[in-house]
């Protein structure tokens, strides 16, 4: 199964308007509803302070060591992995989890020579996905509904409705 984990306190973003949790752990919900093999994690949701990833894989590999289940991996954008070195902990993570790497338009192509400079001697705990380059960024989505334009096609229809039903993202009224 492949778990979606919303952030309650994203430490990124500290001091930012932020979509409040409850808010986004719903949207999650709806978009991932009709797939089987997908859930929706509450574990960040339920932790207090700012949400680290290096906790949150922590507590799902010794989970997986405790069932008996293979380590986790962890899935991410090659936009993301980018700045993967000024997380907090990376190499913890990387002793904790292997990381798949998702293609993403405009972003570095990244590779095992990338990794090399960055986590020599890590290449292993790294695997570069094949597939297509989605070009649909939560920015870009919440500028398009605070502007008044379709998000039709790039969200879930479901998702689109909450949005709307709850005025999120609009420019005047709505929760950001």
């Amino acid at each position: 199964h492949l778990l979606f984990v919303p952030n309650a306190d994203p430490p990124h973003k500290q001091g930012q308007g932020v979509t409040p949790a409850r808010h986004r752990e719903a949207m999650v919900a709806l978009a991932i509803e009709p797939e089987p093999t997908f859930v929706l994690s509450r574990l960040e949701l339920e932790r207090e302070g700012p949400s680290y990833a290096v906790d949150t894989v922590a507590e799902l590999a010794e989970r997986s060591r405790a069932e008996g289940r293979p380590e986790p991996w962890f899935v991410m954008s090659a936009e993301v992995l980018d700045d993967f070195h000024a997380w907090r902990a990376p190499q913890r993570i990387l002793e904790l989890c292997r990381v798949a790497v998702a293609p993403r338009p405009g972003a570095e192509p990244l590779d095992d020579s990338w990794v090399r400079a960055r986590f020599p001697g890590r290449e292993e705990r790294f695997r570069f996905l094949p597939g297509p380059e989605l070009d649909i960024a939560s920015t870009a989505i919440r500028a398009r509904v605070g502007a008044g334009q379709s998000i039709a096609g790039l969200v879930p229809a479901s998702v689109l409705d909450y949005i709307e039903r709850f005025g999120l993202y609009q420019a005047e009224g709505g929760e950001v």
